[in-house]
Protein backbone atom coordinates (compact mmCIF):
# COMPACT_ATOMS: atom_id res chain seq x y z
CA UNK A 1 0.00 0.00 0.00
CA UNK A 2 1.77 3.43 -1.54
CA UNK A 3 1.61 6.24 0.97
CA UNK A 4 2.84 9.87 0.80
CA UNK A 5 2.49 12.93 1.78
CA UNK A 6 1.97 16.01 -0.32
CA UNK A 7 2.01 19.90 0.34
CA UNK A 8 -1.54 21.75 0.00
CA UNK A 9 -1.50 24.19 -3.44
CA UNK A 10 -3.73 24.86 -5.78
CA UNK A 11 -3.31 22.25 -8.00
CA UNK A 12 -4.01 19.73 -5.17
CA UNK A 13 -7.16 21.91 -3.38
CA UNK A 14 -9.82 19.53 -4.89
CA UNK A 15 -8.57 16.58 -3.30
CA UNK A 16 -9.94 18.32 -0.42
CA UNK A 17 -13.72 16.72 0.46
CA UNK A 18 -16.63 18.95 -1.48
CA UNK A 19 -17.70 19.99 1.91
CA UNK A 20 -14.33 21.19 3.04
CA UNK A 21 -13.40 22.78 -0.36
CA UNK A 22 -16.48 25.36 0.31
CA UNK A 23 -15.63 25.68 3.71
CA UNK A 24 -14.43 29.38 4.96
CA UNK A 25 -15.06 28.80 8.41
CA UNK A 26 -11.69 29.92 9.46
CA UNK A 27 -10.32 31.52 6.47
CA UNK A 28 -13.15 34.64 6.72
CA UNK A 29 -14.60 36.85 9.27
CA UNK A 30 -18.13 35.01 10.58
CA UNK A 31 -19.97 38.03 8.66
CA UNK A 32 -17.95 37.40 5.74
CA UNK A 33 -18.20 34.07 5.56
CA UNK A 34 -22.25 34.03 6.01
CA UNK A 35 -22.19 36.41 2.61
CA UNK A 36 -19.90 34.25 0.76
CA UNK A 37 -21.77 31.10 1.30
CA UNK A 38 -25.13 33.04 1.05
CA UNK A 39 -23.73 34.34 -2.80
CA UNK A 40 -22.56 30.97 -3.55
CA UNK A 41 -19.06 32.10 -3.70
CA UNK A 42 -17.34 29.89 -0.62
CA UNK A 43 -14.84 27.53 -3.04
CA UNK A 44 -14.16 30.60 -4.63
CA UNK A 45 -13.28 32.70 -1.60
CA UNK A 46 -11.25 29.44 -0.25
CA UNK A 47 -9.83 29.10 -3.33
CA UNK A 48 -8.48 33.06 -3.21
CA UNK A 49 -7.21 32.50 0.45
CA UNK A 50 -4.93 29.72 -0.13
CA UNK A 51 -3.67 31.09 -3.56
CA UNK A 52 -3.01 34.37 -1.20
CA UNK A 53 -1.18 32.51 1.72
CA UNK A 54 0.90 29.90 -0.53
CA UNK A 55 2.15 33.62 -2.32
CA UNK A 56 3.06 35.18 1.32
CA UNK A 57 3.73 32.65 3.43
CA UNK A 58 4.33 29.36 2.03
CA UNK A 59 2.33 25.77 2.37
CA UNK A 60 -0.81 25.95 4.96
CA UNK A 61 -1.39 22.16 4.62
CA UNK A 62 -1.11 18.76 3.81
CA UNK A 63 -2.80 16.01 2.55
CA UNK A 64 -1.75 12.60 3.04
CA UNK A 65 -2.39 10.00 0.26
CA UNK A 66 -3.04 6.65 0.24
CA UNK A 67 -2.53 4.33 -3.13
CA UNK A 68 -2.97 7.99 -4.85
CA UNK A 69 -6.35 8.46 -3.05
CA UNK A 70 -6.88 11.59 -0.77
CA UNK A 71 -7.33 9.86 2.75
CA UNK A 72 -6.76 12.56 5.03
CA UNK A 73 -5.56 16.87 5.54
CA UNK A 74 -4.87 19.49 7.82
CA UNK A 75 -4.55 23.14 7.24
CA UNK A 76 -2.60 25.31 9.52
CA UNK A 77 -1.46 29.36 9.55
CA UNK A 78 -0.08 32.17 11.02
CA UNK A 79 -3.19 33.98 13.32
CA UNK A 80 -3.25 36.89 11.07
CA UNK A 81 -4.43 34.73 8.00
CA UNK A 82 -6.55 33.50 10.44
CA UNK A 83 -9.89 36.22 11.09
CA UNK A 84 -12.42 33.74 12.66
CA UNK A 85 -9.74 32.99 15.48
CA UNK A 86 -10.41 36.53 17.13
CA UNK A 87 -14.19 35.38 17.75
CA UNK A 88 -12.97 32.55 19.89
CA UNK A 89 -13.22 33.49 23.76
CA UNK A 90 -9.72 31.78 24.30
CA UNK A 91 -7.66 33.99 21.68
CA UNK A 92 -5.27 35.41 20.57
CA UNK A 93 -2.79 32.62 19.43
CA UNK A 94 0.50 32.93 21.01
CA UNK A 95 2.60 34.99 18.65
CA UNK A 96 5.45 32.08 18.92
CA UNK A 97 2.73 29.95 17.21
CA UNK A 98 0.97 28.27 14.26
CA UNK A 99 -2.61 27.88 14.68
CA UNK A 100 -3.89 24.32 13.39
CA UNK A 101 -7.33 24.56 11.28
CA UNK A 102 -8.61 21.80 10.45
CA UNK A 103 -7.02 17.88 10.69
CA UNK A 104 -9.18 15.26 9.18
CA UNK A 105 -9.02 11.88 8.54
CA UNK A 106 -11.49 10.42 5.77
CA UNK A 107 -13.59 6.89 6.43
CA UNK A 108 -12.11 4.06 5.56
CA UNK A 109 -8.54 5.07 6.90
CA UNK A 110 -9.35 6.02 10.67
CA UNK A 111 -7.47 4.25 13.50
CA UNK A 112 -4.15 3.75 11.29
CA UNK A 113 -2.16 6.93 13.05
CA UNK A 114 -2.50 9.15 10.01
CA UNK A 115 -3.85 11.82 12.21
CA UNK A 116 -0.18 11.81 14.54
CA UNK A 117 1.39 11.74 11.39
CA UNK A 118 -0.19 14.68 9.91
CA UNK A 119 0.70 16.44 13.16
CA UNK A 120 4.04 15.57 13.38
CA UNK A 121 4.68 16.52 9.20
CA UNK A 122 3.10 20.21 10.09
CA UNK A 123 5.67 20.16 13.31
CA UNK A 124 8.62 19.13 11.21
CA UNK A 125 7.56 21.99 8.75
CA UNK A 126 7.36 24.75 11.50
CA UNK A 127 10.55 23.78 13.25
CA UNK A 128 12.05 24.62 9.83
CA UNK A 129 10.22 28.04 9.26
CA UNK A 130 11.34 28.72 13.28
CA UNK A 131 8.17 28.48 14.44
CA UNK A 132 8.29 27.10 18.28
CA UNK A 133 4.97 25.39 18.30
CA UNK A 134 1.09 24.69 16.77
CA UNK A 135 -2.34 25.68 18.92
CA UNK A 136 -5.29 25.21 18.24
CA UNK A 137 -9.28 25.71 19.23
CA UNK A 138 -10.49 22.59 20.67
CA UNK A 139 -14.29 21.61 20.86
CA UNK A 140 -15.98 20.31 23.95
CA UNK A 141 -19.93 19.43 24.51
CA UNK A 142 -22.52 19.32 21.75
CA UNK A 143 -23.36 21.62 19.24
CA UNK A 144 -20.12 22.99 18.57
CA UNK A 145 -18.72 23.83 14.86
CA UNK A 146 -17.83 20.50 12.87
CA UNK A 147 -15.20 22.93 11.39
CA UNK A 148 -13.47 23.06 15.45
CA UNK A 149 -11.49 19.88 16.28
CA UNK A 150 -12.82 18.25 19.50
CA UNK A 151 -10.13 18.80 22.59
CA UNK A 152 -10.04 15.04 23.14
CA UNK A 153 -8.92 14.93 19.86
CA UNK A 154 -6.16 17.30 20.18
CA UNK A 155 -5.13 15.49 23.91
CA UNK A 156 -4.88 12.80 22.08
CA UNK A 157 -2.26 13.72 19.47
CA UNK A 158 0.04 15.48 22.10
CA UNK A 159 -1.53 18.85 22.35
CA UNK A 160 -1.95 20.52 26.13
CA UNK A 161 -4.40 22.99 27.06
CA UNK A 162 -2.86 26.16 27.49
CA UNK A 163 -5.99 28.20 28.25
CA UNK A 164 -9.20 26.80 30.03
CA UNK A 165 -12.85 27.36 28.96
CA UNK A 166 -16.27 25.11 29.57
CA UNK A 167 -16.63 25.24 25.27
CA UNK A 168 -13.46 26.53 23.49
CA UNK A 169 -10.13 25.48 25.18
CA UNK A 170 -6.96 27.18 23.76
CA UNK A 171 -4.48 23.99 23.37
CA UNK A 172 -0.94 23.57 22.24
CA UNK A 173 1.66 21.24 21.11
CA UNK A 174 5.02 22.13 21.65
CA UNK A 175 6.86 21.31 17.90
CA UNK A 176 9.92 19.92 19.12
CA UNK A 177 8.18 17.64 21.78
CA UNK A 178 7.27 15.77 18.63
CA UNK A 179 10.98 14.67 18.11
CA UNK A 180 10.76 12.86 21.34
CA UNK A 181 7.80 10.74 20.74
CA UNK A 182 8.65 7.18 20.35
CA UNK A 183 8.83 7.32 16.78
CA UNK A 184 10.56 11.04 15.76
CA UNK A 185 9.17 12.23 12.54
CA UNK A 186 11.64 10.57 9.75
CA UNK A 187 10.78 7.18 11.40
CA UNK A 188 7.08 7.72 11.65
CA UNK A 189 6.97 8.76 8.51
CA UNK A 190 8.71 6.39 6.52
CA UNK A 191 7.20 3.53 8.55
CA UNK A 192 3.73 4.64 8.44
CA UNK A 193 4.09 6.01 4.54
CA UNK A 194 5.71 3.14 2.79
CA UNK A 195 8.85 5.06 2.88
CA UNK A 196 7.51 6.97 0.06
CA UNK A 197 7.00 10.28 1.17
CA UNK A 198 7.61 13.59 -0.99
CA UNK A 199 8.36 16.50 0.92
CA UNK A 200 9.31 20.14 -0.51
CA UNK A 201 11.67 22.38 -0.09
CA UNK A 202 10.71 24.57 2.84
CA UNK A 203 10.94 28.04 1.65
CA UNK A 204 13.21 30.57 2.55
CA UNK A 205 12.82 34.06 4.80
Amino acid sequence: MGRRIAPLTLDNLADLPSTCRSCVFWELDPVTARAAVEAGKAEQEKESWVSAVLLEWGSCGRIVYVDDLPAGFVTYAPPAYVPRSLSFPTSPISPDAVQLMVSRVLPGYQRQGLGRVLVQAVAKDLIGRGFRAIEAFGAVGRDLPTCVLPADHLLAVGFKTVRPHHRYPRMRLEARTTLSWKEDVEGALERLLGGRRKEPALRPF
